[in-house]
């Protein structure tokens, strides 16, 4: 995360609002164990700088709660690579030789990274194989996280949650790549059902894959 000198309170307010999508100053004072005065005093400062911005929702007859969320310059702060200079080189390369072969390079573009990651994973469990994809995509800017569920029948379900984006300006402009990349979690992991549940290109706050063990049909 680029700091920009910000205190470690506030750099851990963003990440909250990063992975919650939103909250109140009551959440958050009780997420960080401060006064309410003390992190309305931190939200301010945020709001001014322009990393954050609320909506006002009116419940009753009382005063309204402000939610707060991330702006634009505030999810700006997180890791994002290639960005400005991809999408300069694809929309170049599509004036030249056509969106259709573009697609098709980023296509093979998306099956070389299959590859490496294949070979990264490697073998093993499948509690194992998604614990070495997280922390790949924790490498390459995102932040992910891995969540497991219980099930009834014993069948192995986990959550791979990416609450920013590391291609983000290139997936806006070619969401193609968004569906490159669920085919590759499919073929990393062959034994599995991956369905995608959120998506940030959609206004949602986050990447949300689910992760299903195939039944054994033996």
């Amino acid at each position: 995360m680029a700091t920009t000198g910000l205190t470690t309170t506030k750099q851990n307010i963003l990440q909250y609002l990063l992975k919650q999508g939103q909250a109140t100053a009551q959440q958050l004072a009780k997420a960080f164990e401060l006064s309410s005065q003390a992190i309305r005093r931190h939200l301010g400062e945020l709001e001014a700088e322009g990393f954050i911005a609320h909506d006002a929702m009116q419940k009753g007859m009382g005063r309204p709660q402000y939610w707060y969320q991330l702006s634009t310059k505030g999810r700006a702060l997180f890791p994002h690579r290639y960005e400005e200079f991809a999408v300069s080189f694809l929309d170049t390369l599509a004036e030249t030789v056509g969106e259709e072969r573009v697609g098709k390079v980023l296509e093979k573009q998306w099956q070389k990274k299959a590859q490496n990651y294949r070979d990264r994973v490697g073998d093993g469990t499948l509690q194992e194989r998604v614990t070495r994809l997280v922390q790949l995509r924790q490498e390459e800017g995102y932040m992910a996280e891995l969540h497991q569920i219980e099930t009834v029948d014993d069948q192995q379900q986990f959550v791979l949650t990416e609450y920013n984006c590391a291609i983000s300006e290139v997936a806006e402009s070619y969401p193609s790549i968004c569906d490159h990349e669920l085919e590759m979690f499919a073929g990393i992991l062959p034994d599995c059902q991956v369905e995608r549940t959120h998506w940030i290109n959609h206004g949602e706050h986050l990447c949300g894959y689910l992760i299903r063990a195939k039944h054994s049909n033996s």
